[in-house]
């Protein structure tokens, strides 16, 4: 199929859960980086024509509530991250705008409307500089070490 002006909702093959290999590695290697098996993960990945980066959107579910400025302030706080989060103005990390740096940029942060405990947030790196393990481990480490992050229980 055609890649150029088109996204394509697919990398990997696809398995019988309808996941592609892509996204159950996703889902297994947060479960390693964060030594956390019971963490429950879902993602779509998405193969987009861009010539660096790797962009997420994120939703987060906590056992209490946190406010988007706590998030900001711990964010801000992170080693690595830089926080560009001023959609009014137009300001939120895209691709071009962080190809060469070893950050990774955080906006667009807001309290997640489908849960009341949730924070969606949207994430970009230059995947050449900064590679997804390497971002997980260090946000994951910060998380645990501020007790905000605990496996969700399975169904069972």
């Amino acid at each position: 199929g055609q890649i150029a002006y088109n996204l394509i909702p697919q990398i990997d093959r696809f398995l019988d859960s309808g996941y592609t290999l892509e996204e159950q590695k996703m889902r297994q290697e947060t479960q390693k980086i964060m030594n956390a098996p019971g963490i429950q993960v879902s993602a779509t990945c998405v193969r987009v024509p861009v010539y660096i980066s790797h962009c997420a959107a994120v939703h987060l579910e906590f056992e209490r509530p946190m406010d988007t400025s706590q998030a900001r302030e711990l964010l801000v706080a992170m080693p690595g991250v830089t926080v560009v989060d001023d959609p009014v103005s137009g300001l939120y990390p895209m691709p071009w705008s962080v190809a060469g740096q070893d950050d990774v940029f955080v906006g667009r942060i807001r309290q997640d409307m489908s849960h009341p405990n949730g924070l969606a947030l949207w994430v970009v790196s230059d995947n050449l500089r900064k590679g997804a393990a390497l971002n997980s481990i260090q946000i994951a480490e910060e998380l645990v070490s501020r007790n905000r992050l605990k496996p969700r229980p399975t169904a069972g």
